[in-house]
């Protein structure tokens, strides 16, 4: 082992310990200017959210900065955790040399997303499926209400109505949910790993209570079929079915790391450094 190698050895790096605190205060701001054109109990709740964000976010850093450290090992090119109760995480090359690292080093890849949305979507159909058996005794009541928000020959339908099968509600459901649980599944690639540990309980309780929220405020207006009947003890049931399944999908895929800006020496021959392109 060279000498510069015995120096890394033993070298702790500090980065910022994960924390969902901006995104609760952006996502709480949002529903405060979404409350003025819906319902005030949205600005309610949109307010609640920034607080909870803002002082969140301000106890990340204040008094004392929250930080994970670990322990750089050259001839491993990858840390070692300090402290029983962090898990190892491996860190790109880059992190040995020095070099400025872009957080959050590593991601789940979007495939995950798109699996994670398959499996979502299937687990809260299963949910609405179960519903329309056993509370409506027919399998496409929640179907046709899903498609009625696209149809307006379903506005005026009754109950008898929408629990027989419709083959345009049919496609319109199954377009409308598929693209929704793709979009959303992707969604959780993009917002998981930048939220703290115990990912299944922010994807699969925490994100499904916040958007039922925000659903429940705008649904007059988008389905008012589906507002005037919809049962939202199913509703809200079927909405963590899926917020688990995707979760869990997402957190159980092996992440990729997140593409680095190699060390100035590392740098294909000809390339300038950082601060002569700046220059």
């Amino acid at each position: 082992m060279s000498a510069e190698e015995r120096d890394d050895e033993g070298r702790t790096i500090e980065l910022p310990a994960p924390t969902a605190a901006p995104v609760i205060a952006a996502f709480g701001i949002t529903l405060l200017g979404a409350g003025l054109l819906t319902n005030a109990a949205v600005s309610v709740v949109g307010a609640v959210l920034t607080l909870v964000g803002a002082v969140g976010w301000w106890r990340q850093v204040l008094p004392i900065a929250r930080v994970e450290r670990f322990v750089l090992s050259r001839r491993q090119a990858a840390p070692r955790s300090v402290g029983a109760d962090l898990e190892p995480k491996p860190l790109p090359a880059a992190a040995v040399g020095g070099h400025r690292l872009r957080l959050p080093v590593e991601v789940p890849p979007y495939s995950a997303g798109i699996t994670g949305g398959i499996a979502g979507g299937v687990a809260m159909a299963a949910v609405a499926i179960a519903y329309g058996l056993l509370a409506q005794q027919s399998l496409w009541y929640p179907i046709n209400l899903l498609a009625a928000g696209g149809l307006p020959s379903l506005a005026t339908a009754s109950t008898s109505e929408l629990r027989e099968f419709n083959g345009a509600a049919f496609v319109v459901a199954l377009f409308a949910h598929g693209t929704i649980s793709l979009l959303v599944g992707l969604l959780y690639v993009l917002i998981l790993p930048m939220l703290p540990r115990r990912h299944l309980l922010w994807g699969g309780l925490v994100a499904p209570l916040l958007w039922t929220g925000v659903i429940w405020s705008v649904l007059g207006i988008v389905n008012p079929v589906l507002d005037a009947r919809i049962d939202w003890p199913w509703f809200v049931a079927s909405q963590i079915a899926f917020g688990l399944a995707a979760g869990w999908v997402v957190a159980h895929t092996l992440p990729v790391e997140t593409p680095q800006t190699p060390p100035v020496h590392d740098a294909p021959p000809g390339s300038k450094a950082p601060a002569e392109r700046e220059r």
